[in-house]
């Protein structure tokens, strides 16, 4: 029975992209195999929800997908086939279109289309299919994208099964980053491999913020370093380092710590830089003896 991507997601047929992301997050996360440990089940269930998101999460292979079923892999090759016969008609088969049948094999298609052959007979036409590549969301920390890690994929096979993998995630990923594997894609109707492409998302951080190769922290200081200077401590990712504040800091005022940011992506020895922006700490109560200095502060006029 063909399997239909749609009902696996649980969307219909005219759900956004949004919808279907947001079906493949959820069910992901249900089914994943170290969610549900030793369950044949869920790993078989996971295997189908990463099948069909590979497909309908991107636009083309989606068109293809709605229009051949579960033959969309060969869409290419079907519509070159049609159109080097004249054929450009708008038929359909397989489980988004007519049934043809338990016996049908796409074969039959190139077999009628050619006279029995992969091309014209004596016509000197070359049928040649392209590669079919693949992409896999996923999801890393700050602290991964700034090491570097590996993650252990599930990627799809070549006739809807699942496969293993292990791929290195080079230090300096940032969100949108491609990671590219070659020759680790689907095989197309001619048996050429494609490439599979592993699309990077960054996990928001609790206390950096990320523009680029940069890095942006707040670090809190006690009233008094600020105004008469010292020195703070800041975190950066991975260690702590001691900064110096000048007599006069301001609230919100910003250092920066060359080469304490993120790993240039493809050169992971360069660096970006850590920017330090001074929260002053104001003390919540004071006592009689602050009080009278700071009456003393402000008859000053500082």
């Amino acid at each position: 029975m063909a399997k239909d991507y749609y009902a696996i997601l649980g969307v219909n047929r005219n759900a956004s992209q949004k919808e279907i992301r947001s079906a493949y997050r959820r069910l992901a996360r249900k089914h994943h195999p170290d969610v549900n440990p030793g369950d044949k089940a869920s790993e078989a269930l996971f295997k189908e929800i990463n099948a069909a998101y590979d497909v309908l999460s991107d636009p083309e292979k989606r068109r293809k997908y709605d229009l051949y079923g579960e033959n969309w892999v060969h869409a290419d090759e079907i519509e070159r086939a049609q159109r080097a016969r004249g054929r450009g008609g708008s038929f359909r088969f397989g489980g988004a279109g007519v049934d043809m049948g338990p016996e049908f094999d796409i074969g039959d298609i190139f077999g009628s289309i050619f006279g029995g052959g992969s091309g014209r007979r004596g016509g000197g036409f070359h049928f040649e299919a392209p590669p079919v590549n693949v992409e896999q969301p996923i999801e890393v920390t700050l602290e991964e994208a700034f090491s570097g890690t590996t993650r252990t994929l599930l990627v799809p096979g070549d006739h809807g099964e699942q496969r293993r993998l292990e791929v290195k995630i080079p230090a300096g990923v940032d969100n949108g980053s491609r990671v590219r594997i070659a020759g680790e894609g689907r095989a197309s109707f001619n048996g050429q491999r494609g490439d599979l492409y592993v699309v990077v998302s960054v996990r928001p951080h609790d206390r950096f913020e990320r523009k680029g190769d940069d890095l942006y922290t707040d670090v809190e200081a006690p009233l008094t370093t600020p105004v008469l200077g010292g020195e703070v401590e800041v975190q950066a990712i991975g260690k702590k380092v001691a900064l110096r504040l000048p007599p006069g800091t301001q609230n919100g005022q910003t250092f920066r710590l060359a080469g304490l940011g993120m790993p240039k992506l493809g050169n992971p020895q360069r660096r970006g830089d850590l920017f330090a922006r001074i929260k002053v700490r104001l003390p919540k109560a004071v006592g009689e003896k602050e009080r009278r200095l700071f009456e003393q502060l402000r008859e000053a006029g500082v």
